[in-house]
């Protein structure tokens, strides 16, 4: 799996916004202003400022103007995956050549690749649909993605 720069940023400045959330209600605190956000990451300001533009559109992040402005979640962050982020940016999970697998028509010995890329997309959504922005936030992750992380094959 290949994430993008501007993916990678994106959860960065939403774990950024969970973190300055209320914890026991969730609900949003004061906005947190691009700047804070770019230098809190180490995210090239401009650059976030496209991804933030990008976030309120798709509706994970609220924008207020003005000298009390900055940003915050639009919704809890513990109902905003992972998966919702990346498709939010990059559209879509799992693509091949740009198409869903399920539309893919693969012929001969090489058939069963449809099946491999459609359980890949399973695979990514078990976790990315799992893991919300609090469990990065907070960083307790799920039991299952510890299971996974403790298995020493997986940091090869």
């Amino acid at each position: 799996m290949r994430l993008s720069a501007r993916v990678d940023y994106a959860l960065r400045a939403t774990a950024e916004l969970a973190a300055a959330a209320d914890p026991a209600s969730g609900r949003p605190g004061a906005p947190v202003t691009a700047e804070q956000i770019a230098r809190a990451q180490e995210i090239p300001p401009k650059f976030l400022e496209s991804i933030l533009l990008q976030l309120r559109r798709g509706g994970i992040v609220h924008a207020q103007r003005g000298p009390e402005g900055g940003y915050w979640l639009a919704r809890p962050g513990a109902e905003i995956t992972l998966a919702d982020v990346i498709r939010v940016i990059d559209g879509p999970l799992a693509h091949v050549r740009g198409q869903r697998p399920e539309e893919l028509g693969y012929r001969g010995a090489a058939s069963a690749l449809q099946e491999v890329w459609i359980a890949l997309r399973a695979s990514e959504r078990e976790i990315l649909e799992t893991v919300t922005i609090v469990d990065v936030a907070t960083g307790k992750l799920p039991e299952r993605i510890r299971d996974l992380v403790a298995d020493p094959r997986a940091w090869t």
